[in-house]
């Protein structure tokens, strides 16, 4: 099993990328959450990785944080109907502060609005990770130890900004990833209250 990656950027795609390690280029299918926080080319990287091996390939994932690896291997071995690709684009669509919360939320519309996913795949995965979301500690865990905790790396702001260009009438997917590009400029730490913002501006 592949779970880290590091080398030199050659090429980046939006769901994908090719990492020189040592003159061998590995090919690795990334969410476009991940796409985005990449850095440029031909500078050094480091993905949390996971291996799907099928009869005719053998595939790798890679997420820049090690939750997301941890969230992406959840859905797919716990949620029945719900392979690579369409985790993939999940965690595309929406970042996993806001998954996490839709699912605590029993929010299965917002999950239903992620590609490839319908209403009935979107409860079924609320019935079958809800109960894995701490909603104390916001974290994710399993019964089996094969699947370290899951933590928020944002905090509550993240969620909560999100929430108020919501309700200003912004699409969630449009707002999730106007508060990640906020993220990317004022670091983890900002307020609420900066986000919202730099979002705006």
């Amino acid at each position: 099993m592949i779970v880290s990656i590091e080398g030199t950027l050659k090429e980046a795609h939006a769901l994908s990328t090719i990492i020189d390690v040592q003159g061998i280029g590995y090919e690795v299918h990334t969410p476009l959450t991940t796409s985005e926080r990449l850095p440029a080319i031909g500078q050094r990287v480091s993905l949390h990785t996971l291996s799907v091996y099928r009869e005719d390939a053998a595939l790798l994932y890679g997420f820049m944080k090690r939750e997301e690896r941890d969230f992406f291997r959840l859905i797919v071995e716990k949620v029945s109907g719900v392979g690579p690709k369409i985790a993939l684009g999940i965690l595309s669509k929406l970042s996993l502060p806001v998954l996490e919360q839709a699912i605590r939320n029993g929010d299965a519309a917002l999950l239903a609005k992620c590609p490839g996913i319908g209403k009935k795949t979107a409860e079924r995965i609320v019935i079958e990770l809800k109960d894995k979301i701490s909603p104390a500690s916001s974290s994710t865990s399993r019964s089996t130890s094969s699947i370290e905790p899951l933590a928020l790396s944002e905090g509550s702001s993240q969620q909560d900004a999100v929430s108020a260009l919501v309700a200003l009438g912004y699409k969630i997917n449009d707002a999730d990833r106007s508060i990640r590009k906020a993220i990317s400029k004022l670091g983890p730490d900002a307020s609420t209250e900066a986000l919202i913002k730099n979002a705006l501006n």
